[in-house]
């Protein structure tokens, strides 16, 4: 019966072929949104009520602790860590794409569903830049940035996997040596000069922005203004000229990872530091992006997920809780690179008019690997088994119609892909020892959130400590055994699902 009431359920979604916004923030931290955290420094009006208006997430995590094997499984629904440099994180022209040119992404999916598809932001996949000679360049030294012949066509970025429609960067917009703007496959303003970092804030969240070489027409301030200002015109010409069919935009905000260079209207207005205008400005373009789906009259039949690629950097932390009293990761021990919750557990909230009922509030564990499979329910695509090993169809707990555990387990993975973690229920076992991450020994700064432990490996329940304070390895031996088996299988027979 409960077949025949989901099958039904699955052919009436079909048949309205909604829209997708799928809106990215980078380095946005659990505690960073308050309808997360009530004691939270920064209102976030616009992110509370797209959590009002759906349903919010409190057991979401990321793939992974780092931006480009998290981009990478949320693109493919695989874990990073299955694939050769799963691990990676790319800067300047780093590539080649970590994507295998047969591997289904969720654009892909949706293309084959009719849908127009569009890639707004950072990308952090890798992409292979070449030379006058025709060789590649997939190098993060900034000593390869002249050698790029810009004449030539960008391979394994967004078009070739998926994305009819692209503009944004190939690595951290206002971090890496490269700051320049893609558009399609091209860069039609190459950067020409290195960037001149005295005319820039200074500040303790300033110091992540490279000396590389910039274009002409890349605005270090307001990168994200631009990205905002396609993504609405992708939205309206869309709406004029092709609203036959539905749309999938992924909006892949440079916000708020490091520098924290708000645009000038909201600099000193959040009253909380440069990285809290900067919060504020990202709230503020998820408003911008929900008022045009409104002004264009499609709100209602599209799907808004907005979530984050991982936890707060390192500065974001360590000045937000010195300097303004706000913990980014509240209430999770660890950040971004660690393994504990702060590092991976993030804001996840989902908007579907008329599907999802308002003010809906979820503690079913999922991971961004879960999308692909959770909208190939909703449009009826069938995943391959040699695709999306790791997503399972959350689509029951969207709607509310089920309240046992999909997920029989979770996988994620920390700053290298030598370092995993696996979660059962109340159980979260990490292979390994200390955070999978940063080196709180050689930072004093982040000693105040450390807690030394020289144990191989750790076994928390996050059901009595959710700080994970007190590592269980010697007093529940036999859980640490069981979830290292099952972590074990999963990595020996390539996935989850």
């Amino acid at each position: 019966m409960k077949f025949l009431v989901l099958l039904s359920l699955t052919i009436s979604l079909q048949a309205e072929t909604p829209n997708i916004l799928l809106i990215l923030a980078d380095d946005l931290g659990y505690g960073d949104v308050s309808c997360y955290h009530a004691s939270s420094k920064i209102p976030t009006p616009h992110l509370d009520q797209l959590a009002r208006e759906g349903i919010r997430f409190t057991d979401a995590h990321s793939p992974c602790t780092v931006c480009t094997p998290t981009r990478y499984s949320l693109m493919t629904g695989q874990m990073g860590f299955r694939i050769p440099r799963g691990g990676t994180v790319f800067t300047g022209a780093g590539g080649p794409s970590l994507i295998a040119p047969e591997r289904l992404t969720l654009p892909e999916m949706l293309r084959e569903k009719k849908y127009a598809t569009a890639c707004i932001g950072k990308w952090h996949v890798g992409l292979t830049y070449r030379d006058k000679q025709g060789h590649a360049i997939n190098s993060s030294s900034p000593d390869v940035m002249h050698k790029i012949d810009y004449s030539r066509r960008i391979e394994g970025g967004p078009l070739d996997h998926g994305f009819q429609r692209f503009f944004g960067t190939g690595c951290c917009p206002t971090t890496d040596w490269h700051y320049a703007f893609i558009d399609g496959d091209r860069v039609p303003v190459p950067p020409t000069k290195q960037l001149d970092r005295s005319t820039l804030p200074k500040h303790p969240y300033a110091e992540d922005c490279r000396p590389g070489m910039i274009a002409d027409d890349f605005p270090m301030e307001e990168v994200d203004m631009v990205f905002l200002q396609k993504s609405k015109d992708f939205l309206r010409s869309h709406v004029k000229n092709d609203s036959n069919k539905p749309f999938f935009l992924f909006h892949s905000a440079q916000a708020v990872h490091l520098p924290s260079f708000a645009a000038p209207p909201f600099q000193g207005k959040s009253e909380v530091g440069p990285h809290g205008d900067f919060i504020l400005q990202l709230d503020w373009i998820v408003g911008e992006l929900m008022n045009t789906l409104k002004e264009l009259g499609i709100a209602d039949n599209t799907i808004v997920i907005f979530t984050s690629d991982n936890g707060p950097e390192v500065a974001s932390a360590v000045h937000m809780r010195a300097d303004h009293q706000h913990d980014p990761a509240h209430p999770w021990r660890g950040i971004k690179r660690d393994q504990w919750e702060g590092g991976h557990r993030v804001p996840f909230l989902v908007r579907w008019p008329g599907k999802i009922k308002p003010e809906q509030t979820s503690d079913q564990l999922t991971s961004h690997t879960d999308i692909i499979a959770t909208i190939a329910a909703i449009v009826g695509a069938e995943l391959p088994d040699n695709a999306a090993e790791d997503s399972f169809n959350m689509l029951p707990m969207w709607l509310g119609i089920a309240k046992e555990s999909i997920r029989p387990y979770l996988l994620t993975q920390g700053f290298s892909s030598q370092y995993l973690a696996i979660r059962r229920g109340q159980w979260k076992y990490l292979d390994h020892p200390g955070s999978g991450g940063n080196n709180y020994e050689k930072n004093p700064a982040l000693n105040t959130f450390h807690i030394p432990d020289s144990a191989p490996a750790q076994l928390y329940d996050l059901s009595t400590d959710p700080g994970e304070t007190k590592n269980l390895l010697t007093q529940k031996p036999e859980i640490a055994r069981e979830l290292k088996d099952l972590l074990e299988k999963s990595k020996a027979a390539g996935k989850s699902r």
